[in-house]
């Protein structure tokens, strides 16, 4: 089968973290590199910045996703096991798999993360909230503001094919 021709209606992105949009959610900042209106829908790429502490909750979804870790170090339970994952490793979680992330040290750590198709974004972009850097950290939220954002979650979730879980 031939390769099919260049649709020229793609354009080259070259655009720096700095003018992406950054999304804080969950008390992390993700910062969106590639959305998948820049990819025809076939993946996102994701810069996040995981403060210690961070991590979202155990969840599984509908699309394949993988993280490169560029600084720092994370737990990563994935079907009842706990992975160490170091600077300069890769993790691939297969679609439907549960799974979290968690920033057990002392220090942020920072990831790329590519979701495939691509669609996650947007659920970010629905739940989180602006904030100015890659490092801002989303605002506190006082305890009726998380309960909100959980209920903001859960009401995103189908859409997004998501589904949280109450251990990876």
């Amino acid at each position: 089968m031939p390769i099919p021709p260049d649709d020229p209606t793609r354009l080259l992105n070259h655009d720096s973290s700095d003018s992406a949009p950054h999304i804080g959610i969950v008390g992390d900042t993700y910062t969106l590199l590639l959305t998948g209106a820049q990819t025809a829908g076939r993946y996102c790429l994701i810069d996040m910045h995981i403060p210690p502490g961070g991590g979202p909750p155990p969840h599984r979804h509908d699309f394949e996703e993988s993280f490169t870790l560029l600084t720092g170090e994370l737990q990563a339970p994935f079907r009842g096991q706990t992975t160490t994952v170091r600077a300069g490793e890769t993790i691939h979680i297969p679609a439907n798999a549960p799974h979290q992330f968690h920033n057990a040290s002392s220090e942020p750590v920072r990831l790329l993360c590519i979701c495939s198709p691509a669609g996650q974004e947007n659920m970010f972009l629905e739940l989180g909230q602006p904030v100015a850097t890659r490092t801002t950290p989303p605002p506190p939220l006082s305890e009726s503001g998380q309960k909100a954002m959980q209920s903001k979650a859960q009401a995103l979730a189908e859409r997004y094919k998501t589904e949280f879980l109450p251990h990876a």
